[in-house]
């Protein structure tokens, strides 16, 4: 009888042992979490760098938040006057999903260019903004277009665009300034989800609404679009590791929301 009352109490422990171990990694592994990168009362964390003013120059207040919303606002213009902008965050990233919604919003200000109405863009893996020039236009970036439709023709968003950059697509080289998506057209002023997931210097794949639309890889520098004369030459061909995210301005109004990073 002692020995059979033993040999529960060992069966009894296994038991106890087994079972805890099956429920630890259920409990014990927690599952990363979206931050959130704007608040929805202020700029805290993003800091303006737009063409012929200083880094941090707001100018004219043209990056504000209203109703909870980060907007691209141009009530204080007369005249665009190549005022080219990016909103900074303060962190760069390197491994990360990246996502908001965005809508276009009113009519493009004067003087702005006829192929940046309805046209803005999320710029990843960008260059410190502290020390892109006072007159320069983009930062050494990829950018992420965002396109809204014009009422008539189809116009695809979640395109890719290259300032001072290259990438591979399908295995090959392309050193054209943009490459198009395969996502649909979205007029009028509806809100669109927008998803980037970055891998390094590896892959970058581009999500609107929750499809993918555009996949490519092997981020370099080279190429034109930025007016920075030869100050980059030497770099040419170095992967872009990571860098830091930036909210455009080109022009035509803008509002954002939801603006959340994964790191991976």
């Amino acid at each position: 009888m002692k020995d059979f009352l033993i040999q529960l109490t060992v069966i009894s422990i296994v038991l106890s042992f087994t079972l805890s171990c099956k429920q630890k990694p259920e409990n014990s592994i927690s599952k990363p979490e979206w931050t959130t990168l704007f608040n929805g009362k202020d700029l805290d964390g993003w800091t303006p760098k737009i063409m012929g003013f200083e880094y941090g120059n707001n100018y004219k207040n043209t990056f504000i938040v209203e109703d909870g919303l980060l907007k691209v606002s141009y009530k204080a213009y007369d005249s665009f006057n190549n005022a080219f902008g990016h909103l900074f965050y303060k962190i760069p990233y390197s491994n990360y999903r990246f996502k908001m919604d965005y809508r276009f919003t009113g009519e493009q200000v004067a003087g702005g260019k006829a192929w940046a109405v309805r046209n803005s863009g999320i710029m990843i893996h960008c260059e410190d903004p502290k020390g892109m020039g006072l007159n320069q236009n983009f930062p050494v970036s990829i950018e992420v277009q965002l396109l809204g439709g014009n009422g008539i023709d189809e116009r695809s968003t979640g395109n890719l665009c290259t300032p001072g950059t290259h990438v591979y697509y399908k295995d090959s080289l392309v050193t054209e300034h943009i490459i198009k998506s395969s996502s649909k057209t979205y007029h009028g002023d509806q809100w669109v989800n927008v998803e980037i997931e970055v891998r390094n210097d590896s892959i970058i794949k581009h999500f609107i609404n929750g499809e993918e639309v555009l996949s490519y890889h092997k981020p370099h520098i080279g190429g034109g679009a930025v007016n920075t004369g030869d100050k980059w030459k030497a770099k040419e061909n170095q992967p872009l590791k990571g860098g830091y995210i930036s909210l455009q301005s080109e022009s035509h109004p803008i509002e954002f929301k939801n603006i959340k990073l994964l790191e991976l």
